[in-house]
């Protein structure tokens, strides 16, 4: 509203979910264009092309339900982007939009990936994570850490992050995995959280593992 005019009261529910679509969506993005690194390619030291990354119709024990595959479009962006980084090569990108039963005003999860063959997985890790806490609007309310879910073989990288826009504010954890063949972010927003009670980066972490595994198929 203009100076002085009161504001008109909260927006409708399917438009205050549309707007955290909109605002988590532009994290997520900026998440994993922090994994290119510009540069000459170099050919040393990039592992075999052993497994790549789907969308299944369902993730995390079939909680989430596919809403939108986003893959053509902003699969594309992170494909462009990544076109020259010196320690990603042969990329493929999938991005997609799940939701509680199909249901987006209960909250949502987003994953955005690459599959090809990546080295410095640590560094992948941390770029894409710095990448989302610098996103416009973004507040970084629970710096990123190392997480190694107990039994697990594989590292994860967390963080929480707190959005505000027009008169939405939105908390919720995302973390990052990379491995010699696979890398993604994935935020996974409950619409009922205000602040950073109730977050887990312990379990934030194993959710983007079992993601992970949901995920991940043999190459070809």
């Amino acid at each position: 509203p203009a100076w002085g005019v009161p504001p008109m009261g909260p927006p409708p529910r399917k438009s205050r979910v549309g707007l955290v679509l909109g605002i988590v969506g532009g994290v997520v993005a900026a998440g994993i264009a922090g994994l290119v690194l510009l540069g000459a390619v170099l050919e040393s030291g990039f592992p075999e092309a052993e497994h790549e990354l789907t969308l299944p119709q369902k993730l995390l024990d079939e909680k989430y339900e596919l809403a939108e595959d986003l893959s053509g479009t902003e699969g594309q962006k992170v494909e462009d982007e990544a076109d020259g980084a010196w320690d990603a090569k042969d990329i493929s990108a999938v991005v997609g939009r799940y939701s509680p039963g199909g249901d987006d005003t209960k909250g949502m999860l987003l994953v955005s990936g690459m599959y090809g063959r990546f080295k410095n997985e640590a560094d992948v890790r941390s770029g894409m994570l710095k990448g989302a806490g610098e996103a416009d609007g973004v507040t970084v309310a629970e710096p990123p850490r190392d997480v190694t879910p107990a039994g697990a073989d594989t590292t994860v990288a967390c963080e929480v992050l707190t959005q505000k826009q027009a008169l939405v504010t939105i908390t919720y954890p995302v973390c990052s995995w990379a491995d010699g063949n696979t890398a993604a972010v994935v935020g996974e927003v409950d619409l009922r959280r205000k602040d950073t009670a109730g977050i887990d980066l312990e379990t934030a972490a194993r959710n983007a593992l079992r993601i992970r595994a949901e995920m991940i198929r043999p190459a070809g």
